[in-house]
């Protein structure tokens, strides 16, 4: 492998590393940190002849001009089911050894990049982390991850927490010469490690980054899917900030469980009109949609790129060509979305806020399972379904919002019969609480429930789990797309195959979208 890239008018290579470049390598670690040098924290000769018998692929050298200015090292590791937890250096690394390096893992562990100091700023380091990237995705590994040391700390941040210092970098209050790049570099920050490695400007600490691959295929083809359902109970707000706090709160709880995907309820954003003078249903939806919008898709991109899940944002009201549309936005762990819009737009949410239908069914397909949103009244109308079921979708989720138990037994109702019908899950979550100064939003029912087809692979009542009604909640629970096929293949009965499209015919008329080039960007422009 060897890559060039041009950084200030001199072309920057990219090369695996061989063991006549160890010398210079030595040299030039100490040269680049030289205080760890003092403490004796820098590669030997063993070590990085063990790193290329170990892992050859991983070690890599930047060229200029001919003289080696940069190197990289990696190592595969395999962290299982709990990815973010806490590590030293010589725990990971084995002591600088890589003797634990793992062809099976899934994890590229970043061990090492360092840069010539009187080079630095001339693109070499972005050439090798973007060469590591390169190598992640062709050996189709689930993500880059690393222990980036605080070198600021010392300087800039005695006087604060090491999370309150890593926080005002990601802000970018103050800058910090390793954590500000690698952030430049499209990685996250998924905690702080704390003994990392002995190195007095950074306090021995270190921010954990991530970098997932997005390319990534799961090999494993697991069919296990954790999904978490909001039981959300909007209530009087003062701040937009009370509004994230309660919604980083869910999020946050859901990844602890470790799931896959968390849905939100249908029009749960409304609960930002509470911190304004009761406005007319008319002029609080546009409001929302004009005032609200931008902040709301910030704080879910941000949210799902922090704990690296899919967020199904309930519902919110946006415009687009005069038109105000109830969008449900399916958020990526990259912090990208896409808009799925309602398509049938109850008489209520005509008269008093002035919704259109939208006229595009999304399936967007993830590297657990393949998903779709149908926004309440929508589950009502077997079409649509069906339409998302022929299209590969295995999991539907329901953002809902009803007033009332019977509102709430249609959306149930419908759902079940959707799973059945179509041999999907279907998993629903709707607002409770009550708005007493939002017009249109004052009573709420819900029970948030997952639905199964009906048969042996299933629940044996076609209910996956359920929560208690009107109790704010998370429900969380495991789906195996597998059985879906074994049902759908050679279940008791078989719907998917039984159909008499000699007497039935579906045509479609959507306007639709491709879900692999059509997902957008965050307003604060993160990247792609």
């Amino acid at each position: 492998m060897s890559s060039k890239t041009n950084s200030d008018n001199a072309a920057v290579e990219i090369r695996p590393m061989d063991a006549e470049d160890i010398e210079t390598l030595i040299a030039l670690n100490k040269k680049a940190f030289p205080l760890m040098a003092e403490e004796n924290v820098v590669w030997s000769e063993r070590q990085l002849l063990n790193h290329l018998r170990l892992f050859p692929e991983g070690q890599l050298v930047a060229h200029r001009e001919g003289v080696i200015v940069g190197a990289a090292a990696s190592l595969i590791v395999q962290f299982g089911a709990d990815p973010y937890r806490a590590h030293t250096y010589a725990g990971i690394t084995d002591g600088g050894y890589f003797h634990n390096h793992n062809p099976q893992g899934d994890t590229l562990y970043g061990a090492d990049v360092y840069v010539d100091p009187d080079c630095q700023g001339c693109g070499i380091g972005a050439a090798l982390y973007e060469a590591r990237r390169a190598l992640c995705k062709r050996l189709n590994l689930r993500r880059i991850l690393a222990g980036g040391r605080l070198s600021g700390f010392d300087e800039n941040g005695k006087d604060m927490s090491p999370d309150d210092y890593v926080q005002k970098v990601i802000n970018g209050d103050i800058s910090d010469p390793v954590l500000s790049f690698q952030l430049r570099e499209g990685f996250v920050v998924r905690g702080i490690l704390r003994n990392y490695i002995t190195d007095p400007k950074s306090h021995n600490l270190a921010s954990l980054i991530e970098w997932k691959n997005p390319d990534y295929v799961d090999s494993a083809s697991s069919s296990k899917v954790r999904i978490a359902c909001v039981q959300y109970k909007v209530r009087k707000i003062e701040t937009f900030e009370d509004f994230s706090a309660q919604v980083e709160y869910f999020v946050e709880t859901a990844a602890d469980y470790r799931t896959d995907f968390v849905l939100f309820p249908e029009f749960f954003s409304v609960q930002l009109l509470s911190i304004l003078k009761p406005l007319s249903p008319l002029e609080g939806i546009k409001v929302l949609a004009e005032k609200y919008t931008k902040p709301f898709i910030e704080l879910m991109s941000g949210l799902a790129r922090k704990y690296g899940l899919y967020i199904i944002g309930g519902s919110h009201p946006m415009k687009e060509n005069g038109k105000t549309y109830n969008n449900s936005l399916i958020f990526t762990p990259e912090g990208r979305y896409i808009a799925q819009p309602k398509l049938h737009i109850t008489p209520s949410e005509k008269r008093y806020w002035g919704i259109s239908g939208g006229s595009e069914l999304v399936v967007l397909p993830t590297p657990k399972a393949k998903v779709a949103v149908q926004i309440c009244y929508d589950i009502e109308f077997p079409e649509a379904t069906r339409y998302l079921a022929d299209q590969g979708a295995e999991i539907i989720f329901v953002p809902y919002c009803t007033d009332d138990r019977h509102a709430f037994l249609r959306v149930r109702g419908c759902a079940m019969a959707r799973a059945i019908e179509n041999q999907v899950y279907v998993a629903t979550a709707g607002i409770i609480g009550n708005l007493p100064s939002v017009p249109a939003m004052d009573i709420h029912y819900g029970q948030a429930a997952v639905f199964t087809p009906s048969d042996f692979e299933f629940a044996r009542d076609g209910i996956q789990a359920q929560a208690d009604s009107n109790v704010e909640t998370l429900l969380v629970t495991d789906l195996d797309t597998a059985d879906l096929y074994r049902s759908r293949a050679a279940g008791s009965v078989t719907p998917r195959l039984d159909r008499r499209t000699d007497l039935f015919e579906l045509k479609v008329k959507l306007k639709n979208v491709r879900t692999d080039n059509e997902l957008e960007d965050a307003p604060l422009n993160l990247p792609k």
